[in-house]
C-alpha cells in the first residue's frame, strides 16, 4: 500500500526558511509527477508546487513563485520543498501526492488526492 511520509515542518518567524521532505513506502518516486499541497486554516486544499519526473518541469502556485523550490532525489526516494522568505499566509498543513500526469493537472486538482496523502507536516509562520 502506498504511504507518504511528510516531514520538516515547524514554527518559524516571517522571513525564515524550512525544507520539507516527502518520501514513500511501497512505491518509488522516480517515475510519476510529485506535488506538494497545503491546507491553511479555514481554507480549501491548494496545490503549492509539483515536479515531473519525465521532463523535470515544475509548477508553482503564484503566491510562492520565487520563494519556494521543489526538487527530487531519486536515490533517496524523496521530494523536497525548500521554502524561503516565509510569510504568515504560508501557514498550513502540507501534504504530498503523486500521479502519472502533468504538473499542471496534479497541482490544480488537489481534491482528487484527498485521503491519499499522509499525515502531513505542519508549517506555522508567526512572530
Amino acid at each position: 500500500q502506498l504511504q507518504f511520509v511528510e516531514s520538516g515542518g515547524g514554527l518559524v518567524q516571517p522571513g525564515g526558511s524550512l525544507r520539507l521532505s516527502c518520501t514513500t513506502s511501497g512505491f518509488t518516486l522516480d517515475s510519476p509527477t510529485v506535488g506538494w499541497f497545503r491546507q491553511a486554516p479555514g481554507k480549501e486544499h491548494e496545490g503549492v508546487s509539483c515536479i515531473s519526473s519525465s521532463d523535470g518541469s515544475t509548477y508553482y502556485t503564484d503566491s510562492v513563485k520565487g520563494r519556494f523550490t521543489i526538487s527530487k532525489d531519486n536515490a533517496r526516494n524523496t521530494v523536497y520543498l525548500q521554502m524561503n522568505s516565509l510569510k504568515p499566509e504560508d501557514t498550513g498543513q502540507y501534504y504530498c501526492a503523486t500521479d502519472l500526469t502533468t504538473v499542471q493537472v496534479l497541482c490544480n486538482n488537489p481534491k482528487r488526492y484527498l485521503g491519499l496523502w499522509g499525515q502531513g507536516t505542519l508549517v506555522t509562520v508567526s512572530s
